[in-house]
């Protein structure tokens, strides 16, 4: 017999209080029908049977996808600006919207505005401007009234969460919703803990501070396919109301929500924040070091486990340097990022230990030693 944790009423409340409406319509909705039991004849999804022992954790099960494209495919649908050299994900209309992969591809299509990466390295305003973040957020003002002059309207503002320039996304959001758009943040790669002060990478921009829409992905699952989409009340509303269906066949499977689930256990059980605060700082600093022995290094950047360090010919002019022949070596795997290839990007898994990072210093220092 089945265990009946929560009443009818109470289960109610709690569908329509943590599950999005769009996905998960609400049959017989005059007097739902609360299954514990029954013989299903419809269903082509589970081929072994429901409530196998070998596959069911007794978990409750929330709306979620599958993966980070899906993650932002749901958002777009949702709800363009977005960044110079930004990647959202490899569906079609991903594409569309992610300046590192049109480029190589069909250009860009003009119902997207792209605006400048906000980099006060390489950027067009940099370290020596009394105010970068407000100078980039008035690139995004700009794109916008170019766009009305156009006779278009702006529905969103896709961005990273981890921008050079701070104050940049505040100042931004409110530009957006003047424009009767909404503010998009993208924490697949920078959120749940990876900055380590705070759970959400948008949380540096202030206490007061909230995108009005959040994409979270593969770190959601530790390799698992899990990813999901926050937004608030009255959008998911909004969204419902428009009559647009939106189904996902595996998103929220109960196999996904228990990786999901011992995910943040481990997170906050193991105080994986407290462990990137701290080896992501001590990372840092052995970088920065390193930055004073050797002219190659031109910048160290970054926060937590997310970290940055671009690599230039002269410092100078700042001439990009190649970092594939870094990357390929002691067989210590980074990877390289940015619109030149020339930043060594740092974002390894959150038990990346003290010795680690003394372990990493070590070999990129001997390497930039022999250059």
């Amino acid at each position: 017999m089945a265990l009946e944790v929560f009443n009818k009423d109470e289960t109610l409340q709690m569908r329509r209080k943590l599950i999005g409406k769009q996905p998960c319509r609400l049959f017989f909705v005059h007097d739902p029908v609360k299954i514990m039991r029954y013989l299903d004849c419809i269903s082509d999804v589970q081929h072994v049977g429901h409530c196998h022992p070998s596959i069911t954790p007794l978990l409750l099960v929330f709306y979620l996808v599958n993966s980070g494209s899906e993650a932002n495919d749901l958002a777009l649908i949702i709800h363009n600006i977005r960044m110079s050299f930004a990647y959202h994900g490899h569906l079609t209309s991903l594409i569309d919207i992610s300046p590192y992969k049109f480029r190589k591809l069909e250009g860009q299509k003009e119902w997207v505005h792209v605006a400048p990466l906000p980099d006060t390295y390489h950027g067009i305003y940099r370290e020596d401007h009394l105010d970068p973040g407000q100078a980039y957020a008035d690139t995004v003002k700009s794109l916008i009234e170019e766009a009305h002059k156009e006779g278009r309207k702006i529905s969103s503002f896709f961005a990273e969460s981890l921008p050079r320039s701070f104050s940049q996304l505040v100042i931004v959001k409110e530009y957006v919703h003047e424009a009767g758009g909404v503010y998009v943040a993208d924490e697949i790669q920078t959120g749940f803990g990876h900055v380590g002060s705070h759970f959400w990478a948008f949380q540096l921009q202030g206490e007061d501070f909230c995108p009005d829409i959040v994409r979270m992905g593969k770190l959601m699952g530790n390799g698992h396919p899990i990813a999901c989409v926050a937004t608030t009340e009255e959008i998911a509303d909004a969204f419902t109301a428009s009559g647009v269906e939106y189904f996902n066949t595996f998103g929220g499977n109960p196999v996904s929500c228990a990786i999901g689930l011992a995910v943040l256990d481990v997170i906050e059980k193991e105080d994986l924040r407290g462990k990137a605060v701290l080896v992501g700082g001590h990372l840092k600093q052995l970088l920065l070091q390193l930055q004073t022995k050797h002219p190659l290094i031109g910048d160290v950047r970054g926060v937590g486990l997310f970290i940055g360090m671009e690599l230039v010919k002269d410092r100078v002019s700042k001439a990009t340097e190649g970092s594939a022949h870094l990357v390929q070596e002691e067989r210590i795997v980074m990877s390289t990022d940015g619109p030149r290839d020339s930043v060594i990007k740092f974002k390894p898994p959150m038990c990346f230990s003290i010795e680690d990072a003394e372990r990493v210093s070590t070999c990129i220092d001997q390497i930039l030693g022999g250059w």
